[in-house]
């Protein structure tokens, strides 16, 4: 499906690539504001160098919206200026709530759409709004995402895993409380060569920093760490029942190293049971 004539039965039908991907940018970036009555706005303000996006933004709803520009000063530079679209419409605002985005304070709320979405345009749009795409310090590829809510990292994790094989374990950081998800090397590559294919919608920024991506080469010196094998409750069960770490690595596969771990982590409340070790 295409939405190159957005109409008012359409807007922000989730199968549509481009309404899936503008959901989840605004589930991220976007903010629902209540007025007085029936009045209030949506509004996304975000780096003028990114303004394109807003505009697509614009022309995908069939209702009234504006992009306005500002210049004003941060803490991060002397001068910062900064693009914000704002849509009012009553009907817009209640259809993108509907679909998950609520009015007010969200971060820790927000949840993946209650409705059937075009998954690698929505993680796409969530990874452009909060996101990284591009190389470390050390030469690796990478893709990372960072967010405050459990359910949407759940969503990312369980995305990026079915397409990589990559397993991530969510675990909130003690700085902020945030989620910090982050694939590298083939990784990283395969997550970004699938969620910015070509003519998808996307910040043009990190759709060319997707291509530079795919240019990576592993050195041939380099090894591959093999996937850590997930536990199990009833290995976990079993891990307890036995308390030997020598049986229990003969009965489960495992090295005694990691029994000793797993048994110490879950004796001390420090893991859940479906956690890699």
């Amino acid at each position: 499906m295409a939405a190159s004539e957005p109409t008012a039965h359409r807007f922000m039908d989730l199968r549509v690539p481009e309404y899936a991907y503008m959901f989840g940018f605004l589930q991220a970036d976007g903010h629902l504001e209540r007025g007085p009555g029936q009045k209030g706005r949506l509004t996304v303000e975000i780096s003028v160098r990114d303004v394109g996006i807003l505009r697509e933004f614009q022309r995908l709803t069939p209702y009234y919206s504006s992009v306005t520009e500002r210049t004003r000063s941060t803490n991060f530079a002397e001068t910062h200026i900064s693009a914000t679209w704002t849509l009012c419409a009553l009907a817009a605002r209640s259809r993108i709530n509907e679909l998950g985005l609520p009015y007010g304070r969200k971060s820790h709320t927000i949840e993946p759409p209650r409705a059937p979405v075009s998954a690698r345009d929505y993680v796409r749009g969530l990874i452009d709004a909060d996101g990284s795409v591009g190389i470390t310090k050390a030469g690796f590829p990478f893709v990372s995402v960072t967010t405050a809510s459990e359910a949407i990292g759940a969503y990312i994790r369980s995305y990026a895993q079915q397409l990589t094989g990559a397993e991530r374990t969510l675990k909130r950081n003690t700085r902020d409380g945030i989620y910090n998800i982050l694939y590298t090397k083939e990784n990283g590559q395969r997550l970004a060569a699938d969620l910015y294919y070509p003519g998808s919608l996307s910040l043009a920024r990190k759709q060319a920093a997707a291509g530079v991506l795919s240019r990576w080469v592993r050195p041939a010196d380099m090894r591959i760490a093999p996937q850590r094998k997930r536990w199990t409750k009833e290995e976990d069960r079993v891990l307890l029942r036995l308390s030997n770490d020598t049986e229990a690595a003969s009965v489960l596969g495992r090295t005694e190293k990691s029994c000793l771990i797993r048994r110490w982590r879950l004796r001390n409340g420090l893991t859940a049971s479906t956690t890699s070790q």
